[in-house]
């Protein structure tokens, strides 16, 4: 039986999926991905099985990735670690506008989502288990939606027209306030700028303080000079205490 911060929380991201399915994109954005509609299966697993307890630290990024979240419909849900280490997997459907050089493959997809795998391989390195990971943490995006153009290039949020972008930003702060509201956490930490700018206002108001990390995406130059490393640096001087790092047995040399 699903507990009631778990059904306010799936509440929370049908009502996201009706809202940005009712907005309209424009060139050069051809193709438009809602893994809340698609993916609502494994979604709302993972808000069903992670979206406990309140007083956590909330990692807020900024919107799917093509072989992440897209495909398994968990924020940066590289299919292996969602598969093999928070062990959930369940159906994912075809979305009925679907761009060739992207499909959705679902738990099938073989290839590596990058950043999802430098965020999730942080924490399966760092927590061990998942459920001292989600002690701590939950992970959610500001934006359910993925925007494609006619190539297969990847469009970010903030790249969209004025009047889209208003329209969009309009309906994800509400979502993300009430899931604030739902979630009462600690501390919400923008993974990246963006995040952290569409945090801070709706936050604020609720008494929580923000911070920011480091994006794990590797288009960041600095992200790729070791970016767990620079993440926790920046986790601790927002006064979150890390676990130990687990130690690995040496065997010696003969």
């Amino acid at each position: 039986m699903l507990g009631s911060l778990a059904v306010d929380l799936i509440r929370i991201s049908r009502k996201l999926a009706r809202e940005v399915d009712a907005l309209a994109f424009a060139s050069p954005v051809t193709h438009v991905y809602n893994p809340l509609q698609y993916a609502r299966a494994p979604h709302e697993l993972y808000l069903a099985r992670h979206g406990a307890p309140t007083g956590r630290v909330i990692l807020l990024g900024m919107n799917p990735g093509p072989f992440g979240m897209v495909q398994t419909g968990v924020p940066f849900g590289e299919v292996d670690t969602v598969k093999h280490w928070l062990e959930l997997e369940a159906p994912v459907r075809r979305p009925s506008h679907e761009h060739p050089a992207r499909p959705i493959e679902g738990f099938a997809c073989t290839r590596a989502e990058v950043s999802g795998a430098r965020l999730w391989g942080w924490a399966r390195e760092r927590y061990e288990h998942p459920d001292r990971f989600f002690a701590e943490f939950f992970i959610i995006n500001y934006c359910p939606l993925a925007f494609l153009e006619a190539s297969g290039k990847n469009r970010t949020p903030d790249k969209l027209p004025a009047a889209e972008r208003e329209a969009l930003y309009a309906v994800c702060d509400a979502a993300l306030s009430a899931s604030l509201r739902v979630l009462r956490p600690r501390l919400v930490v923008g993974i990246g700028g963006f995040a952290l700018a569409r945090a801070n206002p709706l936050a604020q108001p609720l008494g929580i303080p923000t911070g920011t990390i480091l994006h794990p995406s590797p288009a960041s130059p600095l992200a790729n000079r070791g970016w767990a490393a620079q993440a926790e640096r920046q986790l601790v001087a927002l006064g979150i205490a890390l676990p130990p790092q687990r130690q690995r047995s040496v065997i010696p040399l003969t």
